[in-house]
């Protein structure tokens, strides 16, 4: 077996939100293909223990500790030195020691970059060191997005981190042999941001496993007896996420109890905010923490809702709901990148409290037949892991051509208020 490089902003074990289900899936697939190399941080001192089953996966781990205490005051350094905050928030010098010496030690080729932060650990002008990376998503355009629901001065920080982050992420695609985005649109988007790039990204369509996500008639619901129950998924301290739920909770829910008394609405996921924490003192709310498995709270639940106003690429908990063949409210954020169809595999509902209450009550009261079976099969047939990342093999074994690594700074031709 070859080696590789896998630099990966998170640990990618256990799977159990967004982007670690993705950096994990990429793990496994590249573990049967080559002896891989991996750096990453652990922000979470609960996923300390995991350490040891990567070890067993991988050639070597590095694993460095990231306090979010010290990481928010290295990326002050950031407003300082110009750069983007995340670049320091990420910035780790046992990392970068282990990565040199690494590269130094054994005959590696490849490097795969999971999240433009962990590319500033790749060296410069390594002309014989091919590079993939996976931004996933277009972290500038989110930064930007968040700015607007900000009030100052925080949202002067966040539309300038938009702007500095859009600059590095230009300079590394232009510096990398493939950019991944998670969806067709988001790469799209960043064609429009990096136009210099543009014939260097692609697509690579994230994926379910719907075996694990499969509908269970056996499974023991969590719920009480005669309950009707409307649920959101997904991690408690992401702020997209926290906007949903406090959302839903404050806004749609009274209108749907005002038509369907009894209704409850439960918000499942680690981590809870404290904002999503207060929501468990209104009438009708539970707010559960951290579970050890989400399934039956969504195939138990009477709909799943992903009242999203801010989002960028694909929502794995839509995904994961449509995988145990449950009725699914989005609204268009939630659904960006996505292949199901709106009507037939699930329900789109705009971002406006009225209209996504009238649809989730609609829904409730004269259930659409056939929705959750469609959904299930959209899924078997547009997002499975196996097949989607066979396409990474193939931008992995192309030649590092060493004409794809400009040295001077891109020139700013793209406009930053997009």
């Amino acid at each position: 077996m070859e080696d590789v490089l896998y630099l990966v902003h998170r640990i990618p074990w256990p799977p159990n939100k967004g982007d670690k289900i993705r950096s994990y899936h990429i793990l496994r697939h590249l573990a049967t293909r080559y002896r891989v190399h991996l750096g990453t941080f652990v922000d979470d001192p609960a996923d300390q223990g995991h350490v040891p089953e990567l070890e067993r996966l991988c050639a070597s781990v590095c694993a460095r500790p990231l306090s979010g205490r010290q990481a928010r005051l290295r990326a002050l350094t950031g407003l300082v030195t110009g750069q983007p905050l995340t670049l320091p928030w990420y910035r780790d010098r046992h990392l970068q020691a282990w990565v040199d010496e690494t590269l130094a030690g054994h005959d590696i080729r490849r490097a795969l970059v999971f999240s433009s932060a962990m590319g500033q650990y790749l060296p410069e002008g390594a002309d014989t060191l091919l590079r993939v990376v996976d931004f996933v998503d277009v972290d500038s355009d989110k930064w930007t997005q968040y700015a607007a629901s900000k009030r100052w001065p925080m949202s002067a920080v966040y539309r300038r981190e938009g702007r500095r982050l859009l600059d590095y992420e230009r300079q590394l695609a232009a510096n990398s042999h493939a950019s991944l985005f998670v969806s067709p649109a988001e790469a799209e988007s960043f064609r429009g941001f990096a136009p210099e790039s543009a014939d260097r990204v692609h697509a690579l369509n994230n994926g379910v496993d719907a075996g694990f996500f499969a509908p269970d008639p056996a499974r023991p619901s969590p719920y009480a007896p005669g309950t009707r129950t409307v649920v959101l998924t997904g991690a408690m301290d992401y702020w997209p996420n926290v906007d949903a739920a406090c959302w839903f909770a404050e806004a749609i829910l009274p209108r749907l109890q005002a038509e369907i008394p009894e209704l409850q609405f439960h918000v499942v996921g680690s981590r809870p905010a404290p904002q999503v924490r207060e929501l468990a003192q209104r009438d009708g709310v539970t707010v559960t923490g951290f579970v050890d498995d989400v399934r039956p709270w969504i195939q138990h639940a009477a709909i799943t809702v992903a009242p999203l106003r801010i989002a960028r690429g694909v929502q794995n908990k839509v995904l994961e709901a449509m995988a145990l063949g449950q009725p699914v409210v989005a609204t268009p954020q939630a659904l960006e990148g996505l292949t199901a169809r709106p009507g037939e595999d699930l329900l789109l509902a705009d971002d406006e409290a009225e209209a996504f209450a009238a649809c989730v009550a609609a829904q409730l009261q004269a259930p659409r037949p056939g929705l959750g079976e469609a959904a299930r099969a959209r899924v078997l047939a547009d997002y499975d892991w196996t097949r989607n990342l066979a396409q990474l093999d193939t931008l992995l074994n192309q030649p590092a051509p060493a004409a794809a690594h400009p040295a001077a700074p891109l020139a700013d031709e793209v406009p930053h208020g997009r």
